[in-house]
């Protein structure tokens, strides 16, 4: 099971999501796979 090893508040969460969407389109946008993307999003996320 995956353990967080920092503690980040609201505002930062948000900031690296909205990053890691990002770099998802552009990885579509280039035709590479996003699966290492949405593997951190769901981390992120949950």
């Amino acid at each position: 099971m995956f353990k967080p090893k920092y503690k980040f508040s609201y505002d930062e969460i948000r900031i690296i999501v909205m990053a890691l969407v990002e770099l998802k389109n552009q990885l579509i946008a280039e035709g590479r796979y996003t699966d290492p993307v949405d593997d951190l999003l769901i981390k992120f996320v949950d």
